[in-house]
């Protein structure tokens, strides 16, 4: 049973949003690990194909990234007693191998209320189609 406001539902998932943004951006491990769950699994689909990552090998990669610029906006939430669900536009831009990268995904992040604080455990992300036409020569 939902017992908040539509509009305090999504500033609950803002602030973690913000708060798992804010630490990537500052690379702070600590804080990282403790807002993904040990059993997150982050689960894309990308023109290569679909991919997992569990919690080690997300963090393991979000090391070799220099995170120049991420923007979030939530979309939707619900907040159940101990599971919260966020759709979350995201536009990162990554410098990878020397080069920057942008990327434009819709999120669905999967929270749970454990060990006292609120920790994802589930990202589903899909790469957002580009609105530019294409060139037609």
């Amino acid at each position: 049973m939902v017992d908040k406001s539509a509009a305090k539902t999504c500033e609950l998932i803002e602030a973690v949003e913000r708060q798992w943004r804010d630490a990537l951006c500052a690379k702070d491990m600590d804080l990282l690990r403790s807002l993904i769950h040990p059993r997150f699994v982050l689960i894309g689909t990308r023109a290569s194909g679909p991919f997992t990552m569990n919690r080690d090998e997300w963090l393991e990669a979000i090391q070799r990234r220099e995170l120049v610029n991420i923007e979030l906006e939530v979309g939707d939430a619900v907040v159940f007693d101990q599971v919260m669900v966020g759709t979350v536009q995201a536009k990162w831009c990554v410098k990878y191998l020397g080069r920057e990268i942008e990327d434009k995904v819709l999120l669905t992040d999967v929270w749970v209320f454990d060990e006292e604080r609120w920790r994802v455990v589930r990202r589903h992300s899909s790469p957002v189609p580009s609105a530019e036409p294409a060139n037609s020569k």
